[in-house]
């Protein structure tokens, strides 16, 4: 077969369509060089705009709510770290995170919540942005979510309140709700104070959220402000291991004790019984959030007999030495009977008050005009609010008509016809303590001394003091509330509750003082609702819990006991007032 010859060939040039291909290059080089230069030099202002919404934010800082504190800086109300389980509907549908449910079962057992309930959630409202699945989870099980890895489930810091005390302070420290907001008590009324404002700042983040760059300042929050209670925890926890020891034992329906601080009006102690938990609200009763010892009210019973002897003073209607006849041990006074449980005879204004005389306490009472007791009392207090500031304070009632009937008049002098609250009768004796100077109350600790208001002469209120000796001696009604090496002066106070038409079979028993007489330093009022049993006087009832406070609280600020010979100086006076 005869090879073929193979031709070798020379490609040859087309110059048109290398021209054509440079053409489409140049054309293209300047397409996008004039493209750069429209972007960068012409109109860069929307691609820049397009650029902010998606990568510009605006974030603000999270502000802790400010801490409470006693006066000695134990902590009353703390916040702590927490987050939020959230979710983002739109993303667990375009990742299709529903497709294992079992991670969905573990999510919903670490919340406590039913699995059904929580998908739902989710699942039907595919269009949704953000939902909460569960407020204020603990870091442990924000952990544990974190490592599930549900496309779609995010963590969001917030705080919690915490209140180490407990129930000891609940009903005066109150709560906050779960947007960290004061509901209640102290938190409440300072909520502005402690709360605090956020600042707003511009930043950039990047696709996965992260912060890259920080722009500027927005906005300039606040910082959160502290507070500092002239609540001593030490008497707090004292005082109600005492108060709920004594409504327990006399199965009472509440109470309430207040101590204050003679020589400046500070409260040093607030509780109440039936109390709560603030730290587990899922079982809360209305009933016992309140904070009885400013919102309820009683008849004082005989706890005001003291303030009508102080008047009787003040105006001239009787001396201190004066005796006033009680026999027959009842009197009729405008149709209606005041008695006493004996006939005392004549009886010096001492003895009517160690033996809490009705009879003899009216009689002094009539002596002057009722201005003069209406007044004694209005200047102590009784009808008006105490100034401490607290939500839900009570004034009290203290009717000031033009016509009062005798009887009316005598009732009035040993506790009937009008209310006082707790704080109001731990406040009159505090004033009668500070020499009759009327110091505003204050549950925030004082950087100085107050200035107070003379309402009764010094004269009258250390007189007063010293009739009132003789109360928690032998022979007085309040036995039980002596106090060894602490004189105590202090009345007790049985009142019967009203009921529509008259009185009831239900009682309120009070105790109140001061000690130590000779350098007087707290104020103290113990008042115990309806206890249940054949024993119900304020001096049994009240006077113990009275004794074991002010005891225990004197010692914790150091407050010397009586020295012998004071003992004998004091018992000597107290001998001449009987």
């Amino acid at each position: 077969m005869a090879r073929q010859a193979k031709r070798k060939q020379i490609p040859t040039l087309i110059p048109w369509r290398l021209y054509v291909l440079v053409g489409v290059v140049i054309v293209l080089f300047l397409s996008l060089v004039a493209r750069a230069a429209y972007i960068q030099l012409i109109e860069p202002d929307k691609l820049r705009h397009e650029s902010d919404m998606r990568t510009l934010r605006t974030t603000s800082n999270q502000v802790q709510r400010g801490l409470i504190s006693d006066r000695n800086g134990e902590m009353m109300a703390v916040s702590v770290p927490v987050l939020a389980v959230w979710a983002d509907p739109k993303i667990a549908h375009d990742k299709h995170a529903f497709e294992d449910m079992r991670r969905w079962q573990a999510l919903a057992d670490v919340l406590q919540l039913p699995v059904d309930g929580l998908v739902d959630k989710v699942r039907n409202h595919p269009k949704h942005r953000f939902v909460y699945l569960k407020r204020q989870v603990i870091p442990a099980v924000a952990d544990y979510i974190k490592e599930l890895k549900i496309d779609g489930i995010y963590l969001k810091p917030e705080s919690r309140r915490y209140y180490p005390g407990g129930e000891i302070s609940a009903q005066l420290i109150g709560i906050t709700n779960i947007d960290d907001v004061g509901i209640e008590g102290i938190e409440n009324t300072y909520n502005t104070w402690l709360t605090g404002t956020p600042s707003k700042q511009k930043v950039r983040k990047s696709r996965d959220g992260k912060v890259v760059e920080h722009l500027s300042v927005v906005e300039k929050g606040e910082n959160s402000n502290d507070l500092v209670l002239s609540i001593d925890q030490r008497i707090q926890q004292l005082a109600y291991r005492e108060l709920k020891r004594t409504t327990e034992l006399y199965q009472a329906t509440s109470g309430s004790v207040v101590v204050i601080d003679v020589e400046t009006g500070e409260v040093l102690a607030m509780v109440n019984t039936p109390s709560y938990n603030p730290n587990s609200r899922q079982k809360l009763q209305p009933h016992r959030m309140r904070n009885r010892a400013i919102t309820d009210t009683y008849e004082p019973g005989s706890t005001v007999k003291p303030f009508v002897i102080a008047a009787a003073l003040e105006s001239g209607a009787v001396k201190a030495d004066d005796l006033i006849s009680t026999s027959p041990g009842w009197m009729r006074i405008g149709g209606r009977q005041v008695r006493d449980s004996h006939n005392n005879g004549d009886m010096s204004l001492a003895k009517i008050l160690i033996k809490s005389s009705n009879v003899g306490i009216s009689k002094v009472a009539l002596s002057m005009p009722i201005q003069q007791i209406l007044g004694t009392y209005q200047a102590m207090g009784l009808g008006n609010y105490s100034g401490i500031n607290l939500t839900g304070e009570s004034a009290g009632i203290i009717h000031d008509r033009r016509r009062w009937s005798d009887f009316e008049r005598a009732t009035l002098s040993f506790g009937y016809g009008f209310t006082a609250t707790p704080l109001q009768i731990a406040h009159m004796y505090a004033t009668l303590g500070s020499g009759g100077i009327s110091y505003p109350v204050s549950i925030l600790k004082l950087k100085k001394k107050p200035e107070g208001k003379q309402v009764i002469s010094s004269k009258v209120a250390h007189q007063v003091m010293k009739m009132l000796v003789g109360v928690t001696e032998p022979g007085g009604t309040a036995r039980k509330a002596h106090i060894s090496g602490y004189p105590v002066a202090g009345k007790t106070g049985t009142s019967r509750k009203a009921i529509a038409g008259g009185y009831g079979d239900d009682y309120v028993a009070l105790f109140a003082g001061v000690a130590p007489v000779h350098k007087p330093r707290l104020a103290i009022s113990v008042v115990i609702n309806e206890p249940k049993g054949d024993t119900y006087y304020g001096g049994l009832v009240a006077g113990p819990a009275f004794a074991k406070i002010m005891s225990g609280a004197l010692q914790m600020l150091n407050v010397e006991p009586i020295t012998k010979r004071e003992a004998i100086n004091l018992a000597s006076i107290s001998g001449n007032a009987k």
